[in-house]
């Protein structure tokens, strides 16, 4: 996500709501969540990591390299995933701009009707081209998740 900014600062409700969270899922009350314990906290919010993503979470958020995530490292962690949350709610937004007959793909057309309502004077060769750069899968289109590789691109 390199074009955005992953700060985000969390409200003292939601820093006491993951502090209970924290302690909930802290099952034998060392102060430490294991990956295990991550897994059930990920899980909760209706998420399924694989193993893999579960040890990328520690190993970015794990800042004393215990391999567990103290309060603050888990704060830390709970703050990322909601502004990514956040951002996926607004590429999904979005998406829903350019995608106007609402069949999850922005079609070439779509796309010159957008960039033609916002002033872009792009050539036909322009728009053919941001697609062929875009359009991962080759059909032409671009979909949600290309669309989200694009903008993260930029």
């Amino acid at each position: 996500m390199a074009a955005i900014s992953m700060a985000y600062v969390l409200t003292e409700q939601q820093i006491f709501e993951f502090q209970e969270a924290f302690c909930l899922f802290d099952k034998d009350g060392d102060g430490r969540i294991t990956i295990e314990e991550l897994e059930k906290v990920i899980k909760c919010l209706v998420q399924h990591p694989t193993k893999q993503e579960l040890e990328s979470m520690i190993r970015d958020f794990d800042v004393n390299g215990n391999g567990m995530l103290e309060l603050g490292e888990f704060l830390n962690l709970m703050a990322r995933k909601m502004k990514e949350a956040e951002v996926e709610d607004e590429l999904q937004d979005a998406f829903k701009v350019f995608d106007k007959d609402r069949d999850g793909y922005i079609s070439p057309l779509e796309l010159k009707y957008v960039m033609i309502s916002l002033g872009a004077k792009l050539t036909e060769e322009e728009l053919q081209e941001m697609i062929r750069v875009a359009d991962v899968d080759g059909d032409g289109q671009i979909n949600f998740d290309e669309f989200v590789r694009m903008m993260l691109a930029v």
